[in-house]
C-alpha cells in the first residue's frame, strides 16, 4: 500500500533494537483518513472471505480494527491483556509475548463473543516475531471459529514471524513489509 509506505518513510522513526516508532499516525495519535484507506484495503484483500468478526489485541490494534470493521460491516472483539470484573463467565485465553514491551501477557476473550459460527479476521498494527498472531490464532482455534487470515498494517519482514506463520499455512496480508531498517533512519520495503 503505497500511501502507507510513504507515510512510514515521512513520519516513522527508527530506534535501536529494531523498533519503528509510528506513534504520530498509527498507534498513539491516529490518522483516521489513513485508517479508512487501510480498512478499505483489508476489505479488498479479504473480499473472498465471509468475515463476520474482527479480532485484535489490546491496545494498539483496536483503533485500526474498528475502522476496518466499518468496511466489513462487522463487530470487533479485542483480546484483553488483563482480567477484569466486567468479564462474566468462561473465557478463551492464550499467552502472548510482546516484542515491544518485552513481557508475557495472558490475553483473554469472553467465550460469548467467539463461536464455531464465526469467520474471523485478525487485525494488528505490527507483525514482528509473530507471537501475538500465534496467541490470537490459538484463541480462534479454541473457539471453534474459522480463521480467515490476518491483516497486518506493518510487517518487519527481516524478522521471522510472518515467514514462519505463512509456512504453517496462515494467510497474512501485510500492507507494508519492511525489508530492512538502519539506525540512521533508512527504511527499505519489500
Amino acid at each position: 500500500m503505497e500511501l502507507l509506505k510513504q507515510r512510514i518513510k515521512k513520519d516513522g522513526k527508527v530506534r535501536s533494537g529494531n523498533v519503528l516508532k509510528v506513534d504520530s499516525f498509527l498507534n498513539h495519535q491516529m490518522d483516521i483518513s489513513l485508517f479508512e484507506a487501510i480498512g478499505k484495503e483489508f476489505k479488498r484483500r479479504f473480499a473472498d472471505c465471509p468475515i463476520n468478526k474482527i479480532l485484535t489485541i489490546e491496545s494498539s490494534g483496536i483503533g485500526i480494527a474498528c475502522i476496518a470493521a466499518q468496511s466489513f460491516g462487522v463487530p470487533v472483539v479485542f483480546a484483553k491483556k488483563n482480567t477484569t470484573k466486567n468479564i462474566d463467565g468462561a473465557v478463551y485465553s492464550a499467552q502472548i509475548e510482546s516484542f515491544t514491551h518485552g513481557r508475557i501477557y495472558n490475553v483473554i476473550v469472553a467465550r460469548e463473543f467467539l463461536s464455531p459460527d464465526d469467520n474471523v479476521l485478525i487485525i494488528d498494527d505490527f507483525l514482528a516475531n509473530g507471537k501475538a498472531l500465534i496467541g490470537l490464532s490459538q484463541i480462534v482455534k479454541k473457539s471453534g471459529a474459522n480463521l480467515c487470515g490476518a491483516g497486518i498494517v506493518i510487517e518487519k519482514g527481516f524478522q521471522n514471524g510472518g515467514k514462519q506463520l505463512r509456512e504453517e499455512g496462515m494467510r497474512i496480508e501485510s500492507l507494508a513489509i519492511i525489508k530492512s531498517m538502519t539506525d540512521d533512519g533508512e527504511i527499505e520495503f519489500e
